[in-house]
């Protein structure tokens, strides 16, 4: 069984590898490259052969001319031919020189072309094969003729007397057979070196296309074509930006999630990472040499989380975008919610306590006394929340300043609305979303509160917090305001927009705190990711940060000024376009 099993292990193992060497890119690489080799080599031989040989016949030409002349200027020659008996002095003569010098033959002829000598003697005496006309008249010619020896290259010369008379004529000749052997050597020695040439050629192309061959994994130009379709279509289909680098940080992939994602537009093959105008600290953290690791950071409208890793040994970088801006917002959201959360605790706790004042006083029988307590706690709680209400009739803002005044109270803050700020229901535009009102008044405040409190450290000054929320409308000339100096600014996007709607009503979100302010070296700073004030490490440095990317996405402003401290300033188009009011000052 062992050997009749063997044979078939062996064909099913060998017999399909030529037709998959053949079908794989590597194999047709080979074949073409072979028959290149071959069709160079093979046309190089034909042109080498027939310029050695048209060589080798014009040497001949010329040394059957040669012989021809020596032997029609000889004295000896000259002297028998008018002799009685030219063929007996002449045959041994012409076959000495005829075996010196190499030659097919010599024939001396008289002038009507009768031989007196030839390499074959029964020849002597015939008349000469080919043409003498040229001779006759004086001249040396040569010429291919088929005589009795065969096809050879002859020429045919004069001999001539004392008085300058054509006597005789003589022909000198090498057979072509004679010229094919001379012509053996050499072209032995090419087929050798054409035939050495193949084979290393052949070898050559086989061990570049068997690299090939393992590079390509033995697929054919249809399998190579299609895997390339699908990789351009699951790299573009996938929800995660992704962006592919080479040794040199160019592009070499960006699919349509990460343009989305950064902004990007145009071609972006070849391009540097660093010339794709993307913030800083995000260009920084891709070409960085060690990988990053779901860090967050800020483009112009997104938040986005970069992890980068290395392709192979230094080929390159893959550099990997999740879209965080939902999640920042939602947990901003949450934030919030917490915080209202603890307020209502710490409110129902202090509720308690209140109220169990309430009951001490009534049994103690000061029922005035209770009376009275409980009015002007009534009223205390009250009067924020009347404020807020009549002036700020939008439920988003008006439900987060009522908790951000909770919080900030239970911080040992107080939180004040100017008495300037006024916000009807219903008029702001469906297109600003509540998620970016909480993100930049509730980033606002809560770095006010922190503010206020650490500047209360230094300073007498009780912490407060003062909010002003209003629409501001340039054209009835309500752009004012409690203005101080502009430190600085940070302009949106609708800077772009100036041109056509300077005239624009916008939403004014003003915060002043009474800390110890913004150094005005820092202001450029105070917008970029990882800015804090914060000295316990557990600020991220993203609040200011989302603030200008949120009023940067709705088209808005964001600026810095300084009255008691730091004074922030947001103003938000009404329209649904680009646009940034102007005609307010600061």
């Amino acid at each position: 069984m062992s050997v009749s099993t063997a044979p078939t292990r062996s064909r099913h193992r060998w017999f399909p590898l030529p037709h998959r060497l053949v079908r794989s890119l590597a194999g047709q690489l080979f074949v073409v490259q072979v028959v290149i080799v071959a069709a160079v080599v093979a046309g190089g031989a034909v042109l080498a052969y027939l310029f050695t040989a048209e060589r080798t016949e014009d040497a001949a030409r010329r040394e059957v001319t040669s012989v021809a002349h020596a032997v029609a200027d000889s004295p000896t020659v000259r002297s028998a031919v008018g002799g009685p008996d030219p063929t007996a002095v002449l045959q041994p003569y012409v076959e000495q020189v005829r075996q010196d010098a190499g030659v097919s033959f010599i024939t001396v002829m008289d002038t009507d072309g009768v031989r007196w000598t030839h390499p074959l003697p029964e020849q002597i005496g015939k008349q000469y094969l080919g043409h003498i006309d040229w001779a006759l008249a004086g001249q040396t010619r040569s010429e291919t003729y088929t005589g009795t020896l065969g096809p050879s290259v002859r020429v045919v010369t004069p001999v001539w007397d004392d008085r300058h008379r054509v006597v005789a004529l003589v022909s000198v000749g090498l057979t072509l057979e004679s010229i094919s052997a001379q012509l053996s050597g050499p072209l032995l020695a090419l087929v050798g070196v054409a035939a050495g040439a193949l084979a290393l050629g052949g070898l050559g192309t086989y061990l570049a296309n068997s690299r090939l061959r393992r590079h390509t994994h033995g697929m054919g130009p249809d399998e190579l074509s299609h895997l390339y379709e699908y990789h351009q279509a699951t790299l573009h289909s996938v929800r995660e930006g992704l962006i592919l680098l080479d040794r040199a940080h160019r592009v070499v992939l960006c699919n349509d999630a990460a343009r989305e994602l950064l902004g990007l537009a145009g071609e972006l093959d070849g391009r540097p990472v660093d010339g794709l105008g993307l913030p800083e600290a995000l260009v920084a953290a891709v070409l960085g040499e060690v990988p990053a690791r779901d860090e967050v950071h800020l483009t112009a409208e997104r938040v986005v989380v970069l992890n980068t890793s290395t392709i192979g040994t230094g080929l390159g970088r893959v550099v990997t975008l999740r879209d965080h801006t939902e999640l920042q917002s939602l947990s901003g959201e949450l934030d919030s919610v917490r915080g209202f959360t603890e307020a209502l605790g710490a409110q129902a706790h202090e509720a308690a306590n209140r109220l169990h004042t309430v009951v001490s006083l009534i049994e103690l029988g000061r029922h005035e006394q209770a009376v009275e307590f409980a009015t002007a706690e009534l009223a205390l709680a009250q009067q924020l929340t009347d404020r807020v209400v009549a002036a700020v009739s939008e439920p988003v803002l008006a439900a987060l300043l009522l908790g951000k005044a909770a919080q900030a109270a239970e911080r040992g803050v107080e939180l004040t609305l100017t008495e300037d700020s006024r916000i009807d229901d219903g008029v702001l535009p469906p297109g600003l979303a509540p998620r970016d009102l909480i993100t930049v008044l509730g980033n606002l405040i809560d770095n006010a509160v922190d503010a206020a409190i650490a500047g209360a450290a230094h300073s007498p000054v009780a912490p407060e917090v003062t909010v002003t929320a209003r629409i501001e409308d340039p054209r009835r000339g309500d752009g004012g305001g409690a203005g101080a100096g502009v430190v600085g600014g940070v302009g949106g996007a609708g800077e772009a927009g100036r041109g056509d709607a300077r005239d624009g009503a916008c939403l004014l979100l003003r915060v002043a705190d009474t800390g110890a302010g913004i150094d005005p070296s820092a202001v450029e700073d105070v917008f970029r990711r990882g800015w804090s004030t914060k000295q316990d490490g557990r600020g991220h440095g993203l609040g200011l940060a989302l603030v200008a990317q949120a009023a940067r996405r709705n088209g808005g402003t964001v600026k810095v000024g300084r009255e008691r401290g730091a004074v922030l300033t947001v103003r938000l188009p009404l329209a649904g376009r680009v646009r940034e009011c102007e005609g307010a000052t600061t």
